[in-house]
């Protein structure tokens, strides 16, 4: 999910003399520059208590809510930066950077505003705590968090049982190895899998309308990773739809997600998605009994009616909010393409050729740069390749 600076110079040495005339100099503060210190000070205990699981000084510094429904997460950073503070004193505005412990390597940032007040003595007192306007929510923000820890997962739940979530647990512990045989060990090879109560919690989360996900079982999110970082991802799941799914359905979704999370750093702005959700796929139905048509069942038929697709899919074609069937076909295209790719080529040159393609600098050119390199084909080829190889899979 690239920042800009301003460098402001003047010559007029009185200006500030001008601008704040309550001060005497241009080496004053802004007048609310104190009571920012002090909010943050505040902040800065607040962070501390709830990692040293001190819940008596969490409450000096204000609603001992977010402490009871946090207390279940692992934490192994918390710390807030006031970005804002209204004039008024009644709220604040806060960057959020957390850390989950043995899971995540770059912290979670998260915009939050904060409800404050005074004590008696004139100090600060957080009374509420919620996401930003326009950024997504946490869990915690929904209700209390249930953790569920499997031997290659943490599971985050709220308005769930430990036993569900135990359940996704195990289906994630599965993925996980099963990741590490298609893509390699060179991964975190742990997955923070999210639950909220609905559907509803899910579009929360990310910020989005509900309609956006309806009908889709999970989707993974990531922060984008600084220099030599491996970004903290998170699968959000949405439990209504992946309620109605079978055994083998939810396992695929969690395979799927796990690998998403395994690719992260092999994946950049020149990976197209139909190559990123292809292989996701293809890992998801690796090694299960599937028939291609049973796998793509819309891309058959299409197939059947005479109109196997000229391209691979374009990224506009995933998007949530188009029509069902044709989302479909998008993600069957690209996992018939990885398919063909691991059949004709060999899985090492399906692994090979998405490292390629996410290492081009650029968009423009990466695929076609790693079909000469890794396949020794041209765009124009591998598509005529594909389009034979989806009628014969599939008609």
């Amino acid at each position: 999910m690239a920042g800009r600076n301003s460098a402001w110079r003047t010559a007029a040495a009185g200006l500030c003399l001008l601008l704040l005339p309550a001060f005497a100099g241009c080496g004053h503060p802004p007048p609310d520059s104190a009571a920012r210190a002090e909010v943050q000070r505040v902040l800065d205990r607040r962070a501390a208590a709830l990692l040293g699981h001190d819940e008596a000084a969490y409450g000096t510094t204000g609603t001992r809510t977010p402490y009871a429904r946090l207390r279940a997460l692992p934490l192994a950073s918390w710390t807030y930066r006031v970005t804002a503070l209204r004039r008024d004193g009644t709220s604040a505005d806060a960057e959020l950077r957390y850390r989950l412990a043995g899971q995540d390597t770059a912290p979670v940032t998260a915009r939050r505003t904060l409800t404050l007040s005074h004590t008696a003595d004139g100090g600060w007192y957080v009374t509420a705590e919620r996401a930003a306007h326009g950024a997504g929510e946490q869990l915690w923000d929904q209700g209390p968090v249930t953790a569920v820890t499997g031997a290659h997962s943490l599971v985050l739940g709220t308005g769930q049982s430990a036993a569900e979530l135990r359940g996704y647990a195990r289906l994630a512990d599965r993925a996980v190895p099963a990741v590490s045989r298609a893509w390699g060990a060179r991964w975190a090879r742990r997955v923070v899998v999210l639950v909220p109560r609905s559907l509803d919690g899910m579009a929360a989360l990310l910020g989005s309308p509900a309609a956006q996900y309806r009908g889709i079982a999970a989707v993974t999110t990531a922060e984008t990773p600084g220099a030599g970082q491996a970004p903290a991802d998170r699968v959000v799941v949405n439990p209504e739809a992946y309620a109605i799914l079978g055994d083998l359905g939810k396992q695929v979704v969690l395979t799927h997600e796990s690998a998403h999370v395994a690719t992260r750093s092999a994946t950049t702005a020149a990976t197209p998605l139909w190559l990123s959700e292809g292989y996701a796929d293809w890992t998801g139905y690796l090694g299960t009994t599937r028939t291609p048509a049973e796998v793509a069942p819309e891309l058959t038929r299409a197939v059947a009616d005479g109109h196997t697709p000229a391209a691979l899919p374009a990224d506009k074609d995933f998007g949530f909010t188009g029509d069902p069937a044709g989302l479909a076909r998008s993600y069957e295209s690209g996992w018939l393409a990885c398919r063909m790719i691991a059949d004709r080529w060999g899985e090492d040159r399906l692994r090979a050729f998405y490292r390629a393609v996410g290492a081009h600098r650029t968009r423009a050119g990466a695929v076609g740069s790693a079909l000469a390199k890794v396949l020794d084909t041209t765009p124009e080829e591998f598509t005529a390749r594909w389009r034979a190889y989806t009628r014969d899979q599939l008609g």
